[in-house]
């Protein structure tokens, strides 16, 4: 590992200063990812600013039911809140499904929102990566690409953006609270990571002097929601597709629906085109398969992947109609 300086500031202006005024400094969280790819060499820091111990942990609750949340507050804390709990459980269904319980308690809101693919190509400095060298190449085009993304990618990068917290939260209409020296600005969770295109090094639309601060989540929308995660293995482990739903059905048909996918996209998936041929018409097994079919259809797949196209199609279709099954008082809710 490259040697670093460290500072933990005061507040969050000295923060946005040090990082502000020194080129190679970035913004150090719960530490879960940054750290373990700057001991990898993948990432590099001339200093490391700690926000973690800034006031950045509270849980407030807004006038109109919903939620603001700190960028500090801790994934385990966040997942166990009993508002969250009652009125976003689709969101504390997509925390707990990531990673472990130790690192669900390190992690913070801001830095899942941050955290990098695991492509395996992209922690492989031997191997060529656009996302790591811009113009150097993508190795996953021609390797391994199991798991590599299906939607929004570009001939320069195919990696799976990995948070299951930020797919909950586009699917919540979240928005992403950033502060600079320039003042305090926020963007929709559904346009906070940008496509890979020509500039897959660039990740989101997050300046690099530019911290997370909060996230906003509006009130909860109608309907019950739930989180649905599919991998190799039942915990620990990546998602190969992932659906977070919020699904309101009123006399037989759908009223409003909210889908975000996970494990298929370059960044997390807010699935508009299935929730419009959803919305309005009566729920089924065959028109949600449709409604999949529709999101999915600019898939680019290879003989390895093209498994996530059905897969997303079987998990949408389970996980909505467990939703719209009244007797299964398991769907959105938390034990």
């Amino acid at each position: 590992m490259r040697p670093f300086d460290y500072a933990r500031p005061a507040d969050v202006d000295e923060a946005l200063s040090l990082v502000g005024d020194t080129p190679g400094a970035r913004f150090l969280g719960g530490g879960t990812n940054l750290v373990d790819l700057l001991r990898r060499g993948v990432e590099t820091a001339d200093l490391l600013v700690d926000v973690s111990r800034l006031p950045l942990d509270e849980i407030e609750e807004a006038a109109d039911g919903g939620l603001r949340v700190g960028a500090g507050v801790r994934n385990s804390d966040l997942a166990h809140h009993p508002l969250v709990r009652r009125r976003y459980p689709v969101l504390s269904r997509a925390l707990l499904s990531g990673a472990s319980g130790q690192l669900r308690a390190m992690a913070t809101v801001g830095g899942n929102l941050h955290q990098r693919t695991r492509c395996p190509y992209f922690t492989d400095l031997d191997a060529p990566c656009n996302k790591r060298d811009r113009g150097a190449g993508c190795a996953a085009r021609h390797g391994a690409s199991r798991g590599l993304a299906v939607l929004g990618t570009s001939e320069r990068c195919a990696a799976t953006h990995p948070s299951d917290l930020a797919v909950a939260l586009v699917a919540l209409d979240a928005r992403i609270e950033l502060a600079s020296r320039d003042g305090v600005r926020e963007v929709s969770a559904d346009g906070f990571h940008v496509l890979p295109g020509e500039t897959p090094d660039i990740e989101t639309v997050a300046r690099r002097d530019e911290l997370v601060t909060a996230v906003v989540l509006p009130s909860p929308p109608p309907g019950r929601g739930d989180y649905r995660k599919v991998r190799d293995r039942a915990s620990y482990a990546f998602a190969l597709v992932s659906v977070a739903a919020v699904l309101d059905v009123v006399d037989g048909d759908v009223a409003s629906v909210r889908l975000g996918l996970g494990g298929v996209g370059t960044v997390p998936w807010r699935a508009h085109r299935a929730e419009a041929h959803l919305t309005g018409s009566p729920l089924s097994d065959e028109r949600v398969a449709e409604a999949v079919a529709l999101e999915l259809a600019d898939a680019r797949t290879t003989p390895d992947n093209a498994f996530k196209v059905e897969l997303a199609r079987r998990t949408a279709v389970a996980t909505l109609r467990r939703l719209a099954t009244p007797s299964d008082s398991t769907a959105g809710a938390i034990a």
